[in-house]
């Protein structure tokens, strides 16, 4: 009986005991709470600019140009804005954006065969007036059988073709569009193919850079690579998600000295892209293809050949 009354304080004393440890654990916790954590502190990369894009000045998304000069654009300005439409400098329709900044314009007339630089201007509510940063290049064959091509500019970018054939694959749908330079002589070239394709470009044989085209199925890739000034094969290769090559381009191509080219861009002269030829260059600026000869006496220290240019080359073009 002893021994079972002692048992009985023993366990007695120790439930006190554990009641007394966890009440000093609870009262403890709720006096000393948990250290707030130091505020975040936002970290800046020396250097970054967040580019902020002028809503102000209008832009095109898409430029139509029909066999038979009929033409349709359309793009974003601010909401209620009024936009013209200027073909060489000269108003050829207007269009009001709507409430979403959206608007679409149909030409007056159709553009007769020629060449044409499109252009926007729009007066914004506020009283501003805006000119677009872009231009459309357009060229009207005189041959109706013939599609129109059309070339989105900006500076700075790839020129994007809107409507035209480029330079296609031996197989599938890939294209080359466009050999450029930005401002500062970097290369830029760009294209189209299936959304999501994975497009390689070779220079002289070397892998100068990998890209994947978007949901649009346009592609550019802007190379890293130092490529050194000199003509070159240029290969353009679709891989599928094995690396296998299902499509290819190959093509001549010259590397123009950066500092000659960002000098030529600033003088306004021509960057050479796929498919163009002395007769066209000529027809388009001085109106005639017999002209062609003003241009090659100007760069004959790079042209061996009239009938051999390269994209990439950038040509002097004087006044006539």
């Amino acid at each position: 009986m002893r021994n079972n009354g002692i048992g009985i304080i023993a366990g007695v004393a120790v439930a006190v005991l554990a009641l007394l440890i966890g009440a000093w654990f609870l009262l403890f916790r709720q006096a000393a709470p948990e250290p707030t954590p130091p505020p975040a502190v936002e970290q800046t990369v020396p250097g970054a600019e967040t580019i902020v894009e002028d809503k102000s000045i209008p832009t095109f998304d898409i430029v139509r140009v029909e066999r038979d000069g009929s033409t349709m654009a359309a793009g974003r300005a601010l909401p209620d804005a009024k936009v013209e439409v200027l073909a060489n400098g000269d108003v050829v329709s207007i269009a009001n954006a709507d409430a979403n900044g959206e608007w679409v314009a149909v030409l007056d007339k159709p553009l007769a065969p020629g060449e044409y630089q499109i252009t926007l201007r729009a007066t914004n509510p506020d009283g501003s007036v805006k000119l677009s940063t872009q231009s459309v290049a357009v060229s009207v064959p005189s041959q109706g059988d013939k599609p129109a091509l059309v070339v989105l500019s900006e500076a700075g970018k790839a020129s994007r073709v809107l409507q035209g054939p480029g330079v296609p694959a031996d197989a599938g749908n890939l294209v080359l569009e466009s050999v450029d330079y930005d401002e500062n002589g970097n290369l830029i070239i760009a294209g189209k193919s299936d959304a999501g394709a994975r497009v390689r470009v070779y220079v002289g044989g070397n892998a100068v850079g990998d890209t994947t085209t978007n949901d649009a199925g346009k592609w550019e890739l802007r190379p890293t690579v130092a490529i050194a000034p000199g003509q070159y094969t240029m290969r353009i290769d679709q891989l599928d998600e094995a690396g296998k090559v299902v499509a290819r381009i190959e093509l001549p191509f010259e590397r123009g000295e950066p500092g000659a080219v960002i000098s030529a861009l600033k003088k306004g002269q021509v960057v050479i892209q796929p498919g163009n030829n002395l007769w066209g260059i000529a027809r388009q600026l001085y109106g005639s293809g017999f002209s062609y000869t003003v241009i090659y006496e100007a760069n004959k220290d790079q042209i061996r050949d009239p009938d051999l240019i390269y994209p990439g080359q950038v040509f002097e073009t004087p006044q006539k």
